[in-house]
């Protein structure tokens, strides 16, 4: 596939949805049955049901029996509107294996300000009520399965095999198969002191299956990915974004807003950001720019297109 591969690094810390309660005094209607009303103006499908503010904690815990896929879009861009009917058409390709949640970011601000949305359509996997940024923009089909495909490999090392609503199993569905595979003692440990907000292990462990097999691309991508979640953990993204519009020059500053973007999914923002860093520094700034830069594209996966794309714009910046 073209994408890095997601690892279960990518389940921590994204976004805080502990803020997206169901109003009092009566909890919102549960989505997962399938047929629920879309927001004016949405697609519809088989697989594809309506999320909201008031009621995005019963999709959260929908993740946590089938994987969830979550399409944002404006009712202002018809052309975002639209995709909806695309992830649908392909949830109906994988016979339900995920559930499509559509969201209007017009009419529900607290998602937007959660998932920090800066352009639609932007989709994300939900997976036990943890975000797992996929990808921005209106991807064709075909350059949609590799992530789904990657986001259900994820799932199945986390028990979520369930199928939405309506997802019968097909004997013949063979190309939509996902097949677990083994996972080392050390990457069960990552993966269990990740869920226990213990970075330090998690590392320690990523580094242990690295020295025992330097060639362990999982491991690499998710040491990058849990050092990320340690770098900014405790962050306030505004007072970081502040300080850095208020000191353009200040590489610190840049690089950790760099990091909140990459986490935030932003990843396009990121890399820009630093190139442009590189382009107007010199001497020890430049290099520590450039070399975090290096770092990202390793947290991202070397094959994935926006790094190919950060490369080419960072030895243009260079040279």
């Amino acid at each position: 596939m073209s994408q890095s591969r997601l690892t279960a690094a990518a389940l921590r810390g994204a976004v805080d949805l502990s803020a997206l309660k169901r109003p009092a005094p009566a909890p919102a209607p549960s989505l997962p049955t399938g047929a629920g009303p879309s927001a004016p103006g949405a697609p519809t499908g088989q697989f594809v049901v309506a999320g909201s503010d008031a009621t995005f904690q019963d999709v959260a815990q929908n993740s946590t029996r089938w994987p969830v896929v979550v399409v944002l879009w404006s009712a202002r861009l018809a052309e975002s509107a639209q995709y909806v009917d695309v992830m649908g058409q392909v949830a109906q390709a994988y016979a339900g294996r995920f559930q499509v949640v559509s969201i209007d970011v017009d009419s529900n601000p607290g998602l937007l300000r959660a998932f920090q949305i800066q352009s639609v359509p932007s989709v994300l996997g939900l997976i036990q009520g943890q975000p797992v940024p996929l990808f921005v923009g209106a991807l064709p089909p075909a350059e949609v399965a590799p992530w789904i495909d990657e986001l259900l490999k994820l799932a199945v090392q986390y028990g979520i095999t369930g199928r939405a609503p309506g997802g019968d199993p097909q004997p013949d569905d063979t190309d939509a198969r996902v097949e677990e595979e083994p996972i080392s003692p050390l990457h069960e440990a990552a993966y269990a002191a990740i869920e226990a907000g213990d970075y330090d292990a998690a590392v320690a462990a990523y580094e242990e299956a690295l020295r025992l097999d330097p060639r362990d691309a999982d491991a690499k991508l998710g040491l990058g990915q849990v050092e990320l979640l340690r770098r900014t953990q405790g962050v306030d993204l505004a007072a970081a974004r502040a300080a850095a519009a208020a000191d353009p020059s200040d590489v610190e500053a840049a690089i950790l807003v760099a990091d909140l973007d990459v986490l935030g999914g932003h990843v396009e923002d990121a890399f820009a950001r630093l190139v442009d860093l590189v382009r107007v520094t010199s001497g020890d700034d430049r290099a520590r720019a450039r070399t975090h830069l290096l770092g990202l594209f390793d947290v991202v996966g070397a094959s994935d297109p926006r790094v190919i794309a950060g490369r080419k714009a960072l030895t243009s910046a260079l040279f």
